[in-house]
């Protein structure tokens, strides 16, 4: 049975909101790691770092291959760094104090600038 898109959407979202979990995604950016390289670089042990991605590996948001007796993890950039540029952009847009999402008015003030700024460069 196909499941509908809410359920698949809030067992992707739920997998993805866990500090461990997005800190192991972004480490990951930079290239294949195994469970000790992911542990000393989150400074948290292995048991965590394990645990944490088995989730991942079952969403599919890493891959796993066993290289002699390790497994190393790397991440899935077809569609994970496709996600980290939505969420840089709109952090930029909507969260640019430091995590802190704008207010109504905050939102509006930032249209007003956007809407002037973009009258000027078509003016000049």
């Amino acid at each position: 049975m196909k499941q509908n898109l809410s359920e698949t959407c809030g067992q992707f979202f739920s997998t993805l909101a866990n500090p461990t979990r997005l800190a192991i995604l972004e480490l990951l950016r930079d290239g294949p790691r195994n469970v000790t390289e992911i542990s000393e670089a989150l400074n948290q042990e292995q048991s965590m770092i394990s645990h944490n991605l088995k989730p991942l590996e079952r969403c599919r948001f890493v891959f796993s291959e066993r290289r002699k007796k390790e497994r190393f993890y790397s991440l899935n950039k077809e569609t994970m760094e496709q996600l980290f540029k939505i969420f840089s952009y709109h952090a930029e847009k909507y969260c640019p104090t430091g995590g802190k999402c704008r207010t109504n008015r905050g939102l509006q003030e930032q249209k007003k600038k956007d809407a002037s700024s973009s009258l000027y460069l078509t003016r000049h």
